[in-house]
């Protein structure tokens, strides 16, 4: 088990048995390359092996169809076909998923293929147990508050300056922060936040994921590229650093090996 997940599972188990029967979400936000994804499959492991029922959901599984993003693109702002910020995401799908856990169904877990760019057939999908005791719900944006309109209405970098001038997509993600986002967050119980040092290191995490992807796979994205994408996500980010630690349940501030400080 690794460094974060030693610190994080007593407090999880503590949470958990405070709460007693029932579902417990456990919510884990952090930024790209945080470690997010191997935390949660730690902490699952862990809970497992104590006898909980536990099940795993990403928020990146619950992207909308990429049908369903070219038609929010054509119909809202073009940015909306990449997939990531809020407003991409299938939260009523979410809303539903947990809801089934809740009333101790067992219930199928969706799946998104970022490979196909779309989602997995659910008959593909894996299902959660009946009567699931643990959630964990992992996403970069993950509880994310929506910002000051003032903070809105300047663009944080060149793909917001030259793409959004007016503003028109990072006002309408904003805004689903605050509708339907909201909803979603309602349903964690505990919220842990990885808290990288910078944006900066967010985006060098980034490219080190992808230059180890490119050595593998020859459709990786080239260095210009990911610069391109990671920008997409680097108005929220910013904002959840500053924001977030002061309203997550725990939150572990890391160095730039991912180390807890």
């Amino acid at each position: 088990m690794n460094a974060l997940a030693d610190l994080v599972l007593p407090q999880v188990r503590r949470w958990q048995a405070e709460q007693g029967p029932g579902l417990f979400t456990l919510g884990v936000a952090g930024a790209q390359g945080s470690g997010k994804s191997t935390l949660v499959r730690d902490l699952a492991a862990r809970l497992v092996a104590d006898g909980l029922r536990v099940a795993v959901l990403s928020l990146d599984d619950l992207y909308l169809t990429r049908a369903e993003r070219q038609r929010l693109a054509a119909e809202v702002h073009p940015l909306f076909a990449t997939r990531g910020v809020p407003g991409t995401h299938d939260v009523a799908l979410g809303l539903a998923t947990i809801a089934a856990l809740a009333r101790g169904e067992a219930a199928p877990l969706p799946r998104f293929d970022k490979g196909r760019d779309d989602c997995t057939p659910e008959s593909d999908w894996s299902c959660a147990p009946a009567g699931t005791q643990v959630l964990l719900l992992e996403g970069w944006c993950l509880g994310a508050a929506p910002q000051p309109e003032g903070e809105v209405r300047l663009p944080v970098n060149d793909l917001e300056a030259r793409e959004d001038p007016f503003g028109i997509w990072r006002r309408h993600a904003n805004a689903t922060l605050a509708g339907e986002y909201r909803q979603l967050w309602a349903r964690i119980d505990r919220l842990v936040f990885l808290a990288a040092p910078d944006w900066e290191v967010v985006a060098d995490w980034r490219e080190q994921q992808e230059a180890e992807l490119r050595q593998a796979a020859p459709g990786a994205m080239t260095p210009e590229e990911v610069a391109r994408f990671i920008q997409h996500y680097e108005r929220l980010t910013r904002w959840m650093l500053a924001d977030l630690p002061g309203r997550a349940d725990l939150t572990l501030r890391l160095d730039r090996q991912r180390r807890v400080i």
